[in-house]
């Protein structure tokens, strides 16, 4: 059995956190929460929200906006220091979270609050830059500038890939702003949003100010309804994302969109390829490739594509698939049963598409393995540049490797999709690896390097499919929770 890695969660953290206090649903419904490593680790009954939970934390966010914003970004900043403060000392127990919840390892979800808290410190530091500019006036005595003032009451949605750090790059700039919020966290980790809430509310953050409501399509309809809400910061799947573009659209909702993605990996004739290997096998197998950022597709020259495959396949056959909690493990679960079913499908579809199977395959099996959803690491090589399993997203840990003709072809193949996330290059060739840049139709670009992953101060982002609206992770994000004005005062 997978080894319990925390303790089951206080009562109060099973509950919603409306106005400074926790509280059940009005429906009195709730929602199961399993560890998706151990079938048999229930970790809570965790109460399942809809229209009228979300009006009354959506009317709480409303009240607690002017005091809040009358506060000012440099005070706001310091309870955000608090935050990170009272985070660093819970670390533990929200990496034990992670990986009971979510599933991953716990090297990759120590990693993941380490991260979190980057982004924390990062959007702390921001507080003295939202500032504007002065302009010269055409008139004498007359003092021109322009400022930014926060939009209002937004709704944040995270998903469940990066149960910690995702809602807190929303959370953190949100409340930077002076906006105040509505988290509704996936209802697949709504422990560990649970937790981060807690931490805000340690950290002095004023009743009313962030909210937290769990529940799944009711609730997340019912914040895109709300009229009250300005803004929707959404990490998501494109349906999803486009359903709250166009659900808001008619009253002009201020929308933050980051998506899927089909990224792909271009291993050239003149790459190192035992980096690339290391780099692919990161890439697609971590996080069991339940990543935005993950690596989908290998796209190798074929003149290097068999001293390519076997280097890597048997780096692949050799991943231990476990509980997150295992030192041994070095592929986690997927998340549920959906994801795994859905793997498992795509890799399917790939055979009837001419793709062969070189490793995985199928569900992961072993004696002393827990009933939970795990999926062998796959391989499948002659993959159709054009087949489902090359043009659509997995998210799991199933890796297409598609043929290319030399540089122009993989860079052909690479941008065929409609996502455009990450997108990485292996080269020795100074000149191709620029060109790659160029040319990448891709937010987050990558050279010799794992493509997954950025900095904190990076911004976070992707093109075509994969991004609408002004980036996470980023200056940038301001335009999001912010809107300028200009004055002009005449003396």
């Amino acid at each position: 059995m997978a080894h319990r890695t925390t303790h089951d969660p206080a009562p109060h953290l099973l509950l919603n956190f409306i106005d400074g206090q926790w509280a059940p649903s009005e429906s009195g419904q709730s929602r199961s929460d399993l560890n998706p490593a151990d079938f048999t680790d229930a970790i809570g009954e965790f109460t399942e929200s809809g229209g009228v939970d979300i009006d009354r934390a959506v009317d709480a966010a409303a009240t607690a906006l002017p005091r809040w914003r009358e506060l000012g970004p440099i005070k706001r900043a310091a309870v955000l220091t608090e935050a990170a403060r009272i985070l660093r000392e819970r670390a533990p127990e929200f990496a034990a979270a992670i990986t009971r919840e979510q599933g991953k390892l716990l090297g990759e979800a120590r990693g993941e609050v380490a991260r979190s808290l980057a982004v924390l410190d990062f959007t702390a530091g921001q507080a003295r830059l939202l500032g504007g500019v002065t302009a010269p006036a055409e008139e004498e005595r007359t003092f021109a500038y322009t400022f930014r003032r926060p939009i209002g009451v937004v709704g944040l949605v995270s998903p469940w890939n990066f149960p910690l750090a995702i809602p807190l790059w929303k959370v953190a700039p949100a409340l930077l702003a002076g906006c105040t919020a509505v988290l509704k966290p996936s209802p697949l980790t709504p422990l560990t949003s649970a937790l981060l809430v807690e931490v805000f509310q340690q950290a002095g953050v004023p009743d009313g100010v962030l909210n937290l409501v769990q529940g799944d399509v009711a609730a997340g309809e019912a914040l895109v309804a709300n009229e009250a809400v300005a803004g929707i910061s959404f990490t998501g799947s494109l349906p999803v994302g486009t359903a709250i573009h166009t659900g808001g659209a008619h009253r002009l909702l201020r929308t933050q969109l980051e998506l899927g993605g089909k990224n792909a990996v271009i291993v050239c004739d003149d790459a190192d390829l035992d980096r690339a290997v290391d780099a692919v096998v990161l890439g697609a197998f971590g996080q069991a490739g339940q990543r935005c950022s993950a690596t989908s597709r290998a796209v190798v020259d074929v003149r290097v594509r068999d001293a390519f495959l076997a280097r890597l396949v048997p780096r692949v056959a050799a991943l231990r698939v476990g509980p997150g909690d295992d030192p041994d493990s070095r592929v986690c679960p997927v998340v549920n049963t959906a994801r795994m079913d859905a793997a498992l499908t795509a890799i399917a579809g790939a055979a009837r598409d001419g793709g062969k199977v070189l490793c995985g395959g199928g569900r992961a099996t072993r004696p002393g393995l827990p009933d939970g959803c795990y999926v062998e690491p796959t391989v499948i090589r002659d993959v159709p540049w054009d087949s489902d399993l090359a043009q659509e997203e997995v998210f799991g840990p199933v890796l297409a490797v598609v043929d290319a003709d030399g540089f122009d072809d993989a860079l052909r193949i690479s941008n065929s999709v409609k996502y455009g996330m990450s997108g990485t290059v292996f080269t020795a060739s100074q000149s191709r690896a620029f060109e790659a840049v160029d040319r990448f139709e891709a937010g987050m670009l990558h050279v010799n390097r794992p493509g997954v992953g950025a900095y904190a101060h990076l911004p976070h982002l992707g093109s075509k499919a994969s991004q609408y609206g002004p980036a996470e992770c980023s200056p940038q994000v301001w335009d999001f929770y912010t809107e300028w004005h200009s004055a002009c005062i005449s003396y």
